[in-house]
């Protein structure tokens, strides 16, 4: 009997062969290298890889007995996963494989900038003994703020606990039961702000969280605060953490990751109190050799017919050809949701309608959960673990179906109810042979949209003068509005108005157009990457 074929394109450890066992047959070749990577494909059932190697749709399609491409890690930057699911793919990471090594790395950040490590090293490695310049300060019985509660804020606060410290967090898409049972208070970022001695975000990158520790954060602030960022480059403003350190508005801070990568010059580097390193979260033995082993079970089961935890996308073939299409939108009307929510909802329903119903639609519900916590959490987030998550952080799921749909041919909605019972919705279709999407209603109002990378929502009683305001403000921004829409229950009544514009909003011009219309509510979409 003919062994599975894997091919391994980058070097990976031995215990990911060991992992692999006997029973398939390995190949190895130099994925960076596209000459030697297109042909080797040609006949392999499964391709191992890191970060140098493409897996494109050139690559997918040379590859036709590809049943699973395994990340030997988190990241899935250069696998087409759109490609792969079309093409009846699985593509497998390794979510879970550094986040051991992420947390304990914040840790150590922490830990070294309260003590002054790095400095005093420096100091005594270059011939002074300066035992009271870098006198430190204890964790116990000081405040951790967490910012973001995902599986790493978690890992850091259980066990900075041990350390006598007490924790609070902010994170708007987690109920407080979930963080009472983890011993941690919820609380508003300003408040978090205000009665923090330790600051460690652990976010996902998202156009709500870039800058979020910023200008206006760092203003409030005790000036004994140190921040940690072992998350994403640019949640932390970096220009502002450098004013406030120079003003003495902020004690000291520890990062690991840059706005820009890689970051081998900024104003930070000048100050004793920044304890600076390269990226190094996923940099550790353990969860290098964690990846392998990771992707190698994945790619067992997967060759195997089971069940595969870590995959990011589902076996195209098992999906009917209809129901293919409304993957895409499915997820992206989960992150408008999660957008438009701003926050944790008790409940999500997922409703299909139309002439799709007669299938197995099941697979659009996790896409929607997929696109609904994408943006929410900073762990990598699947098919198959986005119904966790949701169990996790104690929101209840449902799907419904039905073939009547008076006025699409297909319709999906994603409708979630807020723990104060506000109700937010968005729905979408596909029109057209080339299937393209379209935004039919937001929060019970009609619109006709096509989303883009970048959209606005505000919610405001109807009057004159509106419109001319709002795009004012956003061309005062240097926004330029690509497409404007104002749907409204009645006139005088209440009014939603959708904008479609060329690049993102930023939070203080959304709150400036909030405020000068006098809206209920303003949201920015930013659906980039």
């Amino acid at each position: 009997m003919t062994k599975p074929v894997v091919l391994i394109a980058e070097e990976l450890s031995p215990a990911t062969v060991e992992a692999l066992g006997p029973d398939f047959e390995v190949r190895y070749c130099d994925g960076a290298d596209r000459a030697e990577l297109l042909p080797a494909l040609a006949d392999v059932d499964a391709v191992l890889i890191r970060s140098a190697t493409q897996i494109d749709a050139e690559a997918l399609s040379a590859a036709k007995r590809l049943k699973v491409v395994a990340r030997a890690g988190v990241g899935l930057d250069n696998v087409d996963v759109a490609a792969a699911t079309a093409a009846g793919v699985m593509v497998v990471n390794a979510p879970q494989s550094n986040i051991v090594s992420a947390a304990e790395l914040a840790i150590g950040l922490l830990i070294a900038v309260a003590r002054n490590i790095a400095p005093a090293s420096a100091a005594l490695r270059g011939g002074a003994w300066k035992r009271s310049k870098y006198s430190g300060v204890e964790l116990q019985d000081k405040v951790l703020g967490v910012v973001g509660l995902g599986r790493i804020g978690v890992l850091v606060a259980q066990r900075l606990s041990g350390f006598g410290m007490r924790v609070i967090a902010y994170d708007p898409y987690v109920q407080p039961a979930r963080a009472a049972q983890l011993g941690v208070r919820l609380v508003s970022l300003d408040e978090l702000l205000a009665e923090s001695d330790f600051i460690t975000v652990h976010l996902p990158k998202t156009a709500e969280t870039i800058g979020l520790i910023g200008e206006d954060a760092l203003h409030k602030v005790k000036p004994s605060v140190r921040i940690i960022n072992a998350a994403r480059g640019g949640i932390v403003d970096e220009a502002a953490l450098a004013s406030a350190l120079t003003d003495g508005r902020v004690a000291g801070a520890g990062l690991d990751v840059y706005a820009k990568e890689p970051c081998t010059d900024s104003p930070l580097f000048a100050f004793e109190q920044v304890v600076a390193v390269p990226h190094l979260g996923a940099s550790t033995d353990e969860a290098q050799e964690k990846a392998g082993i990771s992707v190698a079970r994945s790619v067992r089961l997967a060759l195997a017919g089971e069940l595969v935890p870590d995959a990011v996308n589902v076996q195209g073939g098992v999906i009917a050809e209809d129901v293919k299409p409304g993957l895409p939108l499915a997820e992206r009307l989960g992150r408008i949701f999660s957008a438009l929510a701003g926050g944790v909802a008790v409940r999500i329903d997922v409703e299909v309608r139309g002439e799709i119903a007669v299938h197995d639609v099941s697979v659009l519900e996790l896409a929607a959960l997929k696109g609904v916590f994408c943006d929410v959490v900073e762990e990598s987030v699947s098919y198959v673990n986005a119904p966790l998550i949701a169990k996790e952080r104690g929101v209840e799921v449902a799907l419904t179906t039905s073939e009547e749909s008076p006025d699409h041919r297909n319709l999906l909605t994603v409708r979630g109810t807020l723990p104060d019972g506000e109700v937010v919705s968005v729905s979408g279709t596909l029109v057209g042979p080339r299937r393209t999407e379209k935004l039919v209603e937001i929060n019970g109002f009609d619109v006709d949209l096509l989303p883009t990378e970048h959209m606005a929502f505000f919610r405001y009683h109807d009057r004159p003068g509106v419109v001319g305001a709002v795009g004012k403000l956003l061309g005062d921004a240097g926004i330029n509005i690509a497409g404007m829409q104002v749907s409204r229950d009645s006139r005088g009544g209440h009014a939603l108005m959708a904008l479609t514009v060329d690049s993102a909003v930023p939070g203080p011009t959304m709150s400036g157009i909030v405020a000068a219309i006098g809206a209920h509510s303003g949201r920015a979409v930013d659906l980039e990457a």
